[in-house]
């Protein structure tokens, strides 16, 4: 038995059930759906030329309006020609011009009936300035070349005298006392005490030019026999060292490094201070000073 014709009873009446059931579609049905895939050349063409006709009327909308652009742009140009040929003109003022008959065809300039006047030139104000004279200006050069030779010619007069005095000042030497008796504390004070206010301040360690501090010191006891070098600690490390208490005149009176002078006995000392200042005996001490004994 073939397999085309096996099945059960009920499976072959549900399929002769099915067989009745079905409705083929109407020739209307297939047509509309023939027409919607594919529509007909007629349609299709209608489309196209709907499309053209668009554009066309796009392009003839642009060209009018460049047209209406460039004749408004012109008119003025066409409305304001002096000629009576300008169709704009014609139109517009039947035929005639836009020549303003006030204004004036020609501009005359009178310069005078002669011509062989000329014009005069304009004399230059400076608000009463004036120009200097030549000569004035020569003569004011000649007063400032005569003022700078003369000043020069007074200032070398005044070296010329400073020298001749400076030189009559050095050659005349001072005059002092030489040492009273020998060697003493009071001695060697005695004689320092003569350079009080006299002698300047300055390197120096000669009473006819000036004394420095360890100058003095060095020119005093140098007239006693006792050579002394310059320079304060060499001069106190020749010395021995004492105390304030055992001090007397004629000790020396250091402060290192600084400053060196003669003890005068009772708490003052004789020494060259400083710059622009001479010999003096002050009677008091400062600061820390040490003691030193030739």
């Amino acid at each position: 038995m073939g397999g085309r014709h096996s099945g059960t009873p009920a499976a072959l009446a549900r399929a002769r059930q099915h067989r009745v059931t079905f409705q083929a579609p109407s020739d209307a049905a297939v047509a509309e759906a023939a027409r919607i895939s594919n529509p007909s050349p007629r349609a299709q063409g209608t489309t196209t030329s709907s499309r053209r006709t668009i554009r066309n009327v796009a392009r003839a909308g642009v060209f009018l309006v460049a047209v209406s652009v460039a004749g408004v742009t012109a008119l003025p140009a066409y409305a304001m020609t002096p000629t009576g040929t300008n169709p704009v003109a014609s139109t517009v003022n039947g035929g005639g011009t836009f020549v303003d008959g006030a204004a004036t065809t020609a501009q005359t300039l009178s310069v005078g009936a002669d011509p062989a006047v000329t014009v005069s030139a304009l004399t230059a104000s400076r608000d009463s300035y004036s120009a200097t004279d030549p000569a004035a200006l020569k003569a004011a050069a000649e007063a400032q070349a005569a003022a700078a030779a003369q000043a020069a010619e007074d200032a070398e007069a005044s070296t010329r005298l400073a020298s001749s005095s400076s030189s009559s000042t050095t050659s005349t030497a001072k005059t002092f006392a030489a040492p009273q008796g020998g060697y003493s504390g009071e001695a060697v004070v005695a004689y320092a005490e003569q350079f009080v206010g006299v002698v300047p301040y300055g390197w120096g360690a000669d009473p006819n030019d000036s004394f420095g501090c360890d100058g003095l010191t060095q020119y005093v006891f140098g007239q006693f026999g006792i050579s002394l070098p310059r320079g304060v600690d060499k001069q106190a490390a020749l010395a021995t060292r004492i105390s304030q208490s055992e001090a007397v005149a004629g000790d020396l009176v250091v402060w290192p490094g600084e400053h060196i002078g003669i003890y005068d006995g009772a708490g003052g000392i004789v020494h060259s201070p400083d710059f622009g200042r001479y010999v003096e005996h002050a009677h008091s001490l400062w600061g820390s000073p040490v003691f030193y004994r030739l």
